[in-house]
C-alpha cells in the first residue's frame, strides 16, 4: 500500500479511541515538579529564571491590567514549545499540526481581548476600525476593511503555526526518504543529504520555538490594543 507524506499528519487512533488527548496531556507530565525549596535543583532555577525573562520581556509593553494574563500566557508559550519539540522525535504525533486545534486556542483568546476591549473601552475599540483622519468618501470602505483584518487575526493565528509546522515536517520526511534511497547507490551523495538533513533538524528546533513565542507574542499585541 503507497504510504502518503500527509499520513504522519492524521490523529492516530487506538482501538477507535484519538490519542490526540495523550498527546495533548503527556506535555504536562514532563515540568518538573518544584520542590520545598526552590533554588536546590538547577533545572528549576534555570526555567524560573527562562519564565521571569519571558513574563518580563511580554508584559512590559502592558498595563497593570494586562498583567492578569501572565500566567496564561506563559502556560500557552510552554505548552505549545513543549509539543511542537516532542514533535520532532520519531514516531511521534504533532498536534500542533492540526489547524483544529491552533483555531481551538487562537479563537477563543483572540474573542476573549475583544471582548475585553468592547467592555472597559468601547470608544477606543471601535475606534482602531478607522484611523483618524480618514477622507469621508473612504470611511465605509476602511472600516469593512478593516472589520476583515480584525476577523482574520485568530485565521492568521492558527494557519500560522500549522503551516510553519508541516512545512518543516514535511521537508524532514521528504530529505530522510532520500537519504535512504541514495545511500546504497550514491553514498558521498547519501552523508551530503545527512548532514544537510541534520541541520534542517536543528532549524526546526528553533522554528518550534520562535513559532510557539510568535504565537503568544501576537496575542499579547492584541491584548495591548485592548487593555
Amino acid at each position: 500500500m503507497m504510504v502518503s507524506f500527509f499520513d504522519q499528519f492524521a490523529s492516530p487512533y487506538l482501538l477507535g479511541i484519538p490519542l490526540i488527548a495523550i498527546a495533548l496531556t503527556l506535555p504536562w507530565m514532563l515540568f518538573p515538579t518544584p520542590p520545598s525549596r526552590w533554588m536546590n535543583n538547577r533545572l528549576i532555577a534555570v526555567q524560573t529564571w527562562l519564565i521571569n525573562r519571558f513574563i518580563n520581556q511580554l508584559m512590559m509593553p502592558l498595563n497593570v491590567g494586562g498583567h492578569k494574563w501572565a500566567l496564561l500566557l506563559t502556560s500557552l508559550m510552554l505548552f505549545l514549545i513543549t509539543i511542537n519539540m516532542l514533535g520532532l522525535l520519531p514516531y511521534t504525533f504533532t498536534p500542533t499540526t492540526q489547524l483544529s486545534l491552533n483555531l481551538g486556542l487562537a479563537v477563543p483568546l483572540w474573542l476573549a481581548t475583544v471582548i475585553i476591549g468592547m467592555r472597559n473601552q468601547p470608544t477606543v475599540a471601535l475606534g482602531h476600525l478607522l484611523p483618524e483622519g480618514t477622507p469621508i468618501p473612504l470611511i465605509p470602505v476602511l472600516i469593512v476593511i478593516e472589520t476583515i483584518s480584525l476577523f482574520i487575526r485568530p485565521l492568521a493565528l492558527g494557519v500560522r503555526l500549522t503551516a510553519n509546522l508541516t512545512a518543516g515536517h514535511l521537508l524532514i520526511q521528504l530529505i530522510a526518504t532520500a537519504v535512504f534511497v541514495l545511500l546504497p547507490v550514491m553514498p558521498t551523495v547519501a552523508a551530503l543529504t545527512a548532514a544537510v538533513l541534520f541541520l534542517l533538524t536543528l532549524l526546526e528546533v528553533a522554528v518550534a520555538m520562535i513559532q510557539a513565542y510568535v504565537f503568544v507574542l501576537l496575542l499579547s499585541l492584541y491584548l495591548q490594543e485592548n487593555v
